[in-house]
Formats: structure tokens, C-alpha cells, sequence
């Protein structure tokens, strides 16, 4: 059985943080028309790492980075009333587990750590590349097409591996119910490669944006 964000073995991990301050995503891996998402600075070198990883044609596309605190509360609260309606006969703790198929809760978020990108790929012109589901699809719109390892078309399965070769080489973990979603450094990430602890807990976004943002 997939572990969720909301598993207690997520929680249960301590956090160290390293102090690394927010930055923007490098140069060329942003909607060139809108702000540049911010990430911690060696989540920031990782995704430039995992651009030289691409094949000749592709490009990454960070469409969000860090998530401020009050923004991750009103997302869950939205998508877990939304699961409510979609299963009426679950409980409170499995609610809760639905819900982090999603949307990570408060206390693990790795997007309020500034440690997660949501990422797709894009061609040399900079047009959307075809990954099986738009991004943020959930698990009830997409019937499941969203989950990382989903029967998708042989063009979509493809681009999904190269996108996975490329964060993974360059030290990111995927959320594998969310295609697009990949982290380091944040509890699930430590989860993921047992490491003693996190090192990028949640943080505001105006104590720790670099200087010069």
C-alpha cells in the first residue's frame, strides 16, 4: 500500500532544518511570463541539475514551488470537503488519508518547506508536452490517471519517464500519486531515502527569501 503524507510514519520524522534560504527556480524553468516560483537554494541547484538530465527537445516547467502556510490550510480545506462529497461513507481518518492523496497536510507540507516542485516538461518552443493528465488533475477527475505509475498512452508513459530519469538523477523523490509533484529535502523525501531527518521544515516566505529577490 502507497505511504501517503498523512501516514504517521511521515510525522513521526524529525526535522533539522539547514537554514538555506528561499531562491527563485533557475532561469529558463519558469512560465517566462509570470514570477518565478521560489524553492529552497539546493532544491533550486537540483532542478538545474535535472535540466542538463533532459534530452535534446525538452525543458522543465516549474509551475509552483513554495506554498505559503495559509494557502496550503484553504487548499486542503477545499479538496477535503470536495472528497467528502466523493465518499460519503468514509470516516474522519480516512477522509484525512483521501485527502493526502492530494493535498499534503499543515504539519508535513513539503511545498511550505520550499523542498517540492510541481514540474512538467515542455518542447525547445516552450509548448506543453502531453504527460496523460493536466496538472493538479485529482485523483476523482483523472479516474487515477494522475498516480505516477497509471496505464497512461505509450507518448504520455514516455514523457513521464523522462521527466522521473531526469528529477530522480538529480536527487528528487516523486509523491507517486501526483505525477508532477517532487521534493528533497522535506520529510517525505527523508522518508523515501531513510535519512535521519528533513532538513527544510516549513518556513514563511518572507523570512527566509534570499537578498536581491
Amino acid at each position: 500500500m502507497t505511504v501517503l503524507l498523512a501516514d504517521p510514519e511521515i510525522a513521526a520524522l524529525p526535522v533539522v532544518d539547514s537554514g538555506e534560504p528561499l531562491v527563485p527556480v533557475p532561469t529558463g524553468t519558469a512560465d517566462p511570463d509570470g514570477d518565478r516560483p521560489l524553492v529552497r537554494s539546493g532544491v533550486a541547484a537540483r532542478l538545474a541539475v535535472a535540466q542538463l538530465l533532459l534530452p535534446p527537445g525538452r525543458r522543465l516547467r516549474v509551475v509552483e514551488g513554495h506554498r505559503r502556510p495559509e494557502d496550503q490550510r484553504a487548499i486542503w480545506q477545499r479538496y477535503s470537503g470536495e472528497v467528502e462529497l466523493a465518499h460519503p461513507g468514509a470516516g474522519p481518518g480516512e477522509l484525512r488519508r483521501l485527502t493526502s492523496r492530494f493535498v499534503a497536510p499543515i504539519e508535513v507540507a513539503p511545498h511550505v518547506a520550499g523542498a517540492a516542485v510541481d514540474v512538467t516538461l515542455v518542447d525547445r518552443l516552450g509548448r506543453a508536452v502531453d504527460l496523460g493528465t493536466p496538472i493538479d488533475a485529482t485523483p476523482e477527475q483523472s479516474r487515477g490517471a494522475c498516480f505516477t505509475d497509471a496505464a497512461v498512452g505509450a507518448e504520455a508513459r514516455e514523457e513521464r519517464r523522462l521527466l522521473g530519469l531526469a528529477m530522480t538523477g538529480a536527487g528528487f523523490v516523486n509523491y507517486p500519486t501526483e505525477w508532477w509533484h517532487w521534493s528533497h529535502g522535506d520529510r517525505y523525501w527523508a522518508w523515501s531515502v531513510r535519512a535521519a531527518a528533513a532538513v527544510y521544515g516549513p518556513v514563511d516566505a518572507p523570512s527566509l527569501v534570499a537578498a536581491g529577490r
